[in-house]
């Protein structure tokens, strides 16, 4: 087999010399004036009918049938057909032809007509080798089935595959349409820097570099928090980022170790506001992207167009695990309570992080339809304001459908003094052994001593929005170069 393989791309090697050498070097031409693609020929057939027309595209099948052959070209939007004649297109031409392989690129100018079977066809008058493929595509009835390889080599993926090429138009389509509702309510969109001298905004583990011209060890970032919250400071009350985070963390079916995430923040607003936002933001990517506020995922549908639920995470253990939270006063009754649930948990956890524990165990798997949860223990939310009412709790929400969390948003901290007490509790975690845990960013607390308007904040995970809108099992399946072990 190996062998057989290896003749066939000898061969395809053999045919590009003998058309160099005959001074027909595809490699050599530059450009093409493409007319149309498949999809709009077939679409507006009545229109073109007896037009002459040019397509470019992979060439993804071939007849020949003596003077007279059929030819398939695949291009961005699907594929068309074409009538390819020895009399139509010359007889030197023709014979060239005969020797294209599938996969080559080809450009194929002719008149639009219908078959005799009725399919929607170009009657060739012209062909151009714009391109030679020297490698062999897969099997095309099975395509390339081998996941791992499928990732690897995501153009062939692409080529082989239509509904992975519909996978990441519409995840280009999901970009553009949260542009477009941010940017009719007056958001502006900002860049901020990917290399920190601190990784914060988050709760994760950071990958470290050294930049060799300033002598100094940095971090790619983890967030875009603090960043885009400098900016409310400088007085750009409406701002966002959609932008590449890296997290050094496991892979999984939801998690890539780099992936894009879409901050916003707003002034004079609070975490209520994002909740308003959220809601229409994906009612409106929604619609725009799959045509319906009602999406389905796997085995469950999820209804976007209802307000979407609002619970607090003490409420929501209660609801699911018929626990009561608020009746647990001390850190050492959370934990004995943990014990008695076969929770697991770390010595430095508080009470606060029990809580999250519990909910994580028993609620997040029914969160199916649109969900916010609400006011979360201040322990796991160093950046966001306390409750007035409550001290032990924090205005934040984390936003939940098919189980995920999809969104995380606060009513940002804007104490400066109350920020450096959290980012010091912070520091000791970190000197307890908590890769997580956030640092003290000097200049970030210089900032809010400057002076921030009450704002609200939220955090989205594009890459899962993109797997809800088209049903993608995995996080890789959304990624166009999901990360891979090396194979050497």
């Amino acid at each position: 087999m190996a062998e057989d393989i290896n003749q066939l791309l000898k061969v395809r090697r053999e045919k590009l010399a003998n058309l160099q050498e005959a001074g027909k070097d595809p490699f050599v031409i530059t450009r093409c004036e493409v007319t149309h693609h498949s999809l709009e020929i077939k679409g507006n057939y009545e229109e073109l009918e007896g037009k002459t027309v040019t397509v470019a595209g992979r060439m993804m099948f071939k007849r020949v049938m003596g003077k007279a052959s059929f030819c398939n070209v695949q291009d961005l939007q699907g594929n068309i057909q074409a009538y390819v004649a020895r009399d139509s297109i010359g007889e030197e031409p023709y014979k060239d032809f005969k020797k294209y392989d599938v996969g080559d690129i080809l450009a194929i100018t002719g008149e639009v007509f219908k078959t005799k079977t009725e399919e929607i066809s170009i009657h060739a008058s012209e062909v151009t080798l714009l391109s030679k493929s020297l490698q062999i595509l897969p099997e095309k009835f099975h395509g390339l089935t081998d996941t791992d390889m499928r990732y690897r080599q995501r153009y062939v993926d692409l080529i082989m595959n239509q509904e992975v090429k519909d996978t990441f138009v519409k995840r280009s389509k999901v970009i553009r349409s949260i542009r477009n509702f941010l940017d009719n309510q007056g958001f502006m969109e900002v860049e901020t820097p990917m290399l920190v001298q601190n990784a914060g905004g988050a709760a994760a583990r950071p990958f470290d570099t050294h930049y060799n011209a300033l002598g100094e060890d940095l971090h790619l970032r983890i967030s875009l928090e603090l960043y885009l919250k400098r900016l409310i400071v400088g007085g750009l009350e409406k701002v966002y980022e959609i932008g590449r985070v890296f997290r050094n963390e496991g892979l999984d079916t939801r998690h890539n170790p780099e992936f894009t995430l879409m901050e916003l923040y707003q002034a004079y607003t609070d975490y209520h506001g994002m909740m308003d936002l959220t809601e229409n933001m994906y009612r409106y990517v929604a619609k725009e992207v799959t045509g319906s506020e009602v999406i389905r995922y796997g085995e469950h549908e999820m209804d976007l167009s209802r307000p979407f639920e609002r619970i607090t995470m003490v409420d929501a253990v209660k609801k699911y695990a018929n626990i009561d939270f608020n009746e647990i006063k001390t850190t050492e009754e959370a934990k004995a309570l943990a014990d008695k649930h076969h929770i697991e948990y770390e010595e430095r956890h508080e009470k606060g992080d029990i809580l999250s524990l519990l909910f994580e165990e028993y609620v997040e798997e029914h969160l199916i339809q649109p969900t916010f949860v609400m006011d979360h223990p201040i322990e796991i939310s160093p950046l966001t304001k306390k409750k007035p009412d409550n001290p032990e709790y924090v205005e934040r929400f984390e936003f939940f459908m098919n189980g995920w969390e999809m969104a995380n948003a606060y009513s940002e901290l804007n104490d400066p003094i109350d920020q450096r007490a959290r980012f010091e509790a912070q520091e000791a975690l970190k000197a307890k052994g908590d890769e997580e845990a956030n640092s003290i960013d000097e200049d970030f607390l210089n900032a809010l001593c400057i002076g921030m308007p009450p704002t609200g904040g939220i955090g989205f995970g594009i890459d899962r929005m993109v797997m809800m809108m088209t049903d993608s099992p995995a996080i890789r399946d959304v990624l166009l170069f999901p990360t891979l072990k090396s194979l050497g």
